[in-house]
């Protein structure tokens, strides 16, 4: 019986390079337009959290829609490249636009303005689907192997981090160089300076995923048996119990991770009125990004993935516990900075972990149904990830509107003076509601997922033994 091949390192390389692009794009979504939206186009909180209410609601049906379509389509270059590449190229063009006002005027609204960023927003999250599905897909394709898998996990994590570190260092320093300064180590965000991050994003993201895609080599393909239709996804969804699971744990941790992404620029610019401190801050976190891909490697020769989840989850908690003294009782920026960087090790460990567990995801359903579902399973990541940045959006956009964020003005110098309310209230979204769903996360995982040990040793045995049936077949049809 024929064995599947083993992908080389630099094969792990060169796919784990378009994980660059897409979190480029990640960065700049998550992580910068919160503010942007608020203090560049001075849109108002209620209408960014009913924008992003309407969004996911779509995203519920698209991206698993998005999902079910690469897994029925096939094609003479694969499966899954012209779907990244046609993706990406479509994202970088929207990124674009997100951040580029085209002329409307910000300090009189007209509804235009609200048309122009409801549609791009729509369409950024729509783009980003088309990517990011079938890149994350091809993992479990790769090999059945849960070491392999890990190991190929963890380069493109690698990788994705490396796209979070550059958009969260050089993003501030850029925004900062470009901005109006309006304190000591202050900085007003313009225009000016977003649009040429973007640019630069979007620019790399075209070029990572045409890299990545090129070098790339796709395993045996699939034959699609049916077309799309909406019966697969919420077939998949209904008998996939494990994926119902893993969606509610993994939601509520990613829902603390990017709460901490869209609130820091406020809570730089507002609690510490230190923009300039934004960058270091960052280039902790990047650090703990890296750090935190040696985690599994390391405790997976002493315990479990299991434990090793937990432990992840459990040292992202730590962190943000000690966020909050540092923050809190000891106004000490360079604890933060420490802590934060423990938080980030967590976290990086976590998401390889969650790619991971994808996969075996889809070899749980593929020995409970007989068919595997690779991309509409992986659709549910991406799908999560704009749930958990709806989470943190609600809950941010809700709170800033309650302490009257919008009716903050420049005085005649252009300074704005934040009242003690909503210092407190971007603290405590800082502090206390990242921590909060990480304790949510930890407690239905350690009670609900039941994909370890030797139930899942005996899976990927039953998953492997039919996949070197279909090799094997395939080569004889070939000679």
């Amino acid at each position: 019986m024929r064995k599947e091949k083993v992908k080389s390192f630099t094969d792990k390389i060169w796919y784990g390079t378009g994980a660059v692009g897409l979190d480029l794009s990640y960065g700049m979504f998550y992580g910068k337009l919160n503010r942007y939206l608020t203090d560049v186009l001075n849109l108002g909180p209620g209408f960014l959290t009913v924008l992003t209410a309407i969004a996911r609601i779509w995203d519920g049906i698209n991206d698993p829609m998005m999902g079910s379509i690469v897994d029925s389509s096939s094609s003479k270059h694969g499966k899954y490249r012209p779907w990244v590449v046609r993706g990406a190229v479509l994202n970088a063009a929207v990124l674009f636009l997100l951040f580029f006002n085209p002329g409307f005027n910000t300090s009189s609204h007209g509804v235009g303005i609200y048309i122009y960023i409801a549609v791009m927003y729509v369409l950024w999250g729509m783009t980003n689907t088309m990517a990011d599905i079938p890149y994350w897909s091809m993992v479990p394709s790769f090999t059945t192997d849960p070491k392999e898998r890990s190991i190929i996990a963890t380069v493109a994590r690698t990788f994705s981090g490396l796209g979070q570190g550059i958009v969260e260092i050089g993003a501030p320093i850029l925004l900062n160089r470009f901005g109006v300064l309006i304190g000591e180590n202050n900085y007003r965000w313009t225009q000016k300076g977003y649009t040429v991050c973007v640019l630069i994003c979007s620019l790399a993201l075209i070029f990572f995923a045409l890299l990545s895609m090129s070098k790339v080599k796709e395993t045996v393909q699939i034959k699609p048996k049916e077309k799309f239709s909406f019966g697969q996804i919420f077939n998949v969804i209904k008998t996939n119990d494990q994926l119902r699971v893993f969606m509610l744990f993994a939601m509520l941790s990613n829902a603390g991770f990017y709460t901490t992404s869209g609130v820091k620029d406020y809570f730089f610019g507002i609690v510490l009125e230190n923009s300039k401190a934004q960058s270091l801050f960052n280039t902790f976190g990047a650090v703990g990004s890296i750090a935190g891909l040696a985690v599994i490697p390391v405790m997976m020769k002493f315990t479990t993935r299991r434990r090793t989840y937990q432990f992840s989850l459990l040292l992202a908690l730590a962190g943000y516990i000690g966020m909050f003294f540092a923050g809190q009782l000891f106004a000490s920026t360079m604890l933060l900075n420490v802590f934060f960087l423990l938080t980030q090790i967590g976290t990086a460990s976590m998401f390889v972990s969650q790619t991971v567990f994808l996969s075996d995801i889809v070899d749980y359903g593929e020995v409970k149904t007989g068919e595997r579902k690779e991309s509409v399973t992986f659709s549910m990541k991406g799908f999560l990830q704009k749930m958990a940045y709806t989470l943190q959006t609600v809950i941010l956009f809700s709170v800033l509107g309650a302490v009257g964020y919008k009716k903050c003005v420049p005085n005649e110098n252009g300074v704005i003076i934040y009242p003690a309310k909503v210092k407190n209230a971007v603290a405590a979204v800082m502090y206390v509601i990242p921590p909060l769903f990480f304790i949510l996360s930890i407690i239905v995982f350690s009670t609900r997922f039941k994909l370890h040990g030797d139930y899942m040793d005996d899976i990927t045995a039953n998953v492997t033994e039919a996949r070197e049936k279909r090799m094997s077949e395939s080569s004889d049809a070939a000679q």
